[in-house]
């Protein structure tokens, strides 16, 4: 095995100087995947602050690689995604990008799927493996990946965050943290349901059929061990 040293995960153990440059990455990527819904095929990383500057030393390149790829930051695969990622015939580029007032850990990943669709997420490792998803698709969020989580991406107006609220209601899904974020009035609208409970998925097709609802994501926990 090539390229190996003393930055890389070995089985659960994060070996270096933070775990932020890898496990967390390895987490931000897999949730970024799954927000894009799975088989991408194209993926631009656009790496800010430390993350740019360290990104080959620490092997946050293939930390990421791997959790576009679906794995956890303990899989013993993870020290290959980049090859594994070729072989799937999966492109992917890492930029040096200014993203503003952020973490200094934090990426911005710009994903194509199979049927041609765009996704765009950002987030940051801040810490202990720990994250924070702040981005997605343009639209302001925030959450950790920690709970259950619900995206609903709506149109802004009155009605839909109650129509939301009584379907997870009548399913006796707890809720432990809600947030609401617009960028214009009237316009689109992002619900973020940060659950003790899994949503199945009669639940998100529910949700879906509801009037002014564009789009439903479902996110399972970030494994922290």
């Amino acid at each position: 095995m090539k390229g190996i040293g003393v930055f890389d995960i070995l089985g659960p153990i994060m070996i270096g100087p933070s775990s932020s440059h890898t496990a967390g990455a390895a987490r931000l990527g897999k949730i970024a995947g799954s927000i894009a819904g799975g088989n991408i095929v194209e993926v631009t990383f656009l790496l800010h602050g430390s993350f740019a500057k360290t990104y080959k030393g620490h092997g946050t390149d293939r930390a990421l690689v791997a959790g576009i790829l679906g794995m956890e930051p303990s899989d013993e695969r993870l020290r290959d995604s980049l090859d594994i990622a070729k072989k799937s015939n999966i492109k992917f580029l890492f930029k040096e990008a200014d993203l503003g007032d952020v973490h200094p850990n934090t990426v911005k990943f710009v994903m194509r799927t199979i049927d041609n669709k765009y996704c765009e997420v950002m987030g940051s490792s801040i810490g202990g493996g720990s994250i924070q998803i702040i981005e997605v698709n343009d639209n302001e969020v925030d959450f950790t990946g920690i709970y259950e989580t619900l995206i609903v991406t709506h149109k802004d107006a009155p009605g839909v965050i109650n129509s939301v609220t009584s379907i997870l209601y009548s399913e006796n899904i707890n809720v432990a943290f809600m947030r609401v974020f617009r960028n214009h009035k009237g316009q689109e609208a992002t619900m973020i349901f940060e659950m003790d409970n899994k949503v199945n998925d009669e639940i998100i097709e529910n949700i879906k059929k509801l009037g002014l609802v564009y789009n439903v994501i479902s996110i399972s926990p970030a494994k922290i061990s």
